[in-house]
């Protein structure tokens, strides 16, 4: 079938509003704290992470609306949400209003990501759904560096405007309109197949789950962990750790672009060279090297999620009947949040249990669990997972 370039452009603006959520508040929670004096450092944390806690619930709610409501006004009311928060957020000068707004951006975001892989699953195939899979988890990884580094910029101007960041989402608004309100069909999927089971209508992808959120976990700890890690080491400048990462998030772009030719050479080795590489850039840190080791270990990591991510997305949606593709998919990506929710307390409990370095223990415990599953991959690499 054929789809118009302006619906194409619809869906990749909506991969792009998927990793706004909590950005514009990194580079102020400092000034938040001399603004809020009175306010504890819960409330102030709150403000970054309370979108992550509302987002989850959300994502799985539009997910299952999906299979009875029309797919393009969840997404039109949830864009709506989230850019009406864009526009209040300047103008929001009390603690209590900016965490108000905050839980309305987590309804709003829930409400547009699983629509993000959704409607690419609704409009391509084969390996036209793997390469535009790709290409939207590269556009979502972009999107997150250049957001970071504009919200930083806008924040040094006055702390109100990081929040403009967010009306990128009205971009994804207009667009959303041009949307058609179903999925053409394709002969491909025009009948069922037997590549599908009929028992995958009601089965949740726990499997493809489970994988998404562990990788996504081991990876967190780069993003949390990296600037402590380099203040132990006493590197000249610790602040550049925000290079580091954002080094990182632009490593994990890179195979989204590349995903069909990389599934074309490595086959049913991709996973276990895609995890390997994640182990090797951990083992890396370990070694404690200079900023070359710690920028080819950055690197691997990052190619090796971004190698993962978009193959996950691409499973669930070829393992799922096409009527549930969106909600597995929610199922799916609702992980990725989960991970971040839960990244800071497992890792907390386990250094009291070990009484361990917290800058040094959380990338060998990485490295070790992805050692083992590297090992494991191998062994399952024909496995439908």
């Amino acid at each position: 079938g054929m789809i118009t370039l302006t619906a194409l452009l619809a869906i990749y603006s909506i991969s792009m509003v998927t990793s706004l959520p909590g950005l514009a508040i990194s580079p102020i929670l400092g000034d938040l704290k001399n603004i809020f004096k009175n306010a504890s450092d819960l409330e102030l944390q709150m403000l970054e992470s309370l979108p992550s806690f509302i987002i989850v619930p959300f994502i799985l709610l539009a997910g299952r609306l999906s299979l009875k409501i029309n797919k393009k006004r969840i997404l039109i009311i949830g864009l709506s949400i989230f850019f009406g928060c864009s526009v209040i957020y300047p103008f929001s000068n009390s603690l209590w209003l900016l965490l108000v707004v905050s839980a309305l951006l987590g309804v709003g975001a829930g409400m547009i990501i699983p629509f993000s892989t959704g409607l690419i699953a609704d409009n391509f195939t084969k390996r036209y759904r793997t390469r535009q899979l790709g290409i939207a988890s590269s556009i979502t990884n972009i999107t997150l560096v250049l957001a970071t580094f504009l919200a930083g910029v806008l924040a040094n101007i006055n702390w109100h405007y990081a929040f403009l960041v967010y009306c990128l989402s009205g971009i994804s608004l207009l667009f959303a309109f041009k949307l058609n309100s179903a999925p053409p069909a394709t002969p491909q999927r025009a009948k069922p197949t037997n590549d599908i089971p009929i028992s995958t209508n009601h089965n949740w992808p726990v499997a493809l789950m489970f994988l998404y959120y562990f990788i996504t976990f081991i990876v967190l700890t780069v993003p949390f962990n990296l600037s402590i890690y380099m203040e132990t080491l006493k590197f000249k400048d610790p602040d550049i750790s925000g290079t580091y990462i954002s080094v990182f998030f632009l490593a994990m772009t890179i195979p989204g672009l590349f995903i069909n030719n990389i599934i074309g050479w490595l086959r049913s080795y991709t996973n276990v060279y895609s995890s390997a590489a994640i182990a090797l850039g951990f083992v890396l840190f370990l070694v404690k090297g200079g900023p070359v080791l710690l920028t080819i270990g950055v690197i691997l990591i990052g190619l090796g999620y971004g190698c993962m991510q978009p193959i996950i997305y691409d499973k669930t949606s070829t393992s799922t009947a096409e009527s549930h593709v969106t909600f597995a998919l929610a199922l799916v990506m609702a992980m990725n949040y989960m991970a971040i929710i839960t990244y800071p307390f497992i890792l907390e409990i386990l250094q009291g249990i070990f009484s361990t370095d917290a800058s040094y223990f959380p990338f060998l415990f990485s490295t070790i669990l992805t050692g083992i599953f590297a090992v494991f991959t191998y062994f399952k690499r024909n496995t439908s997972t």
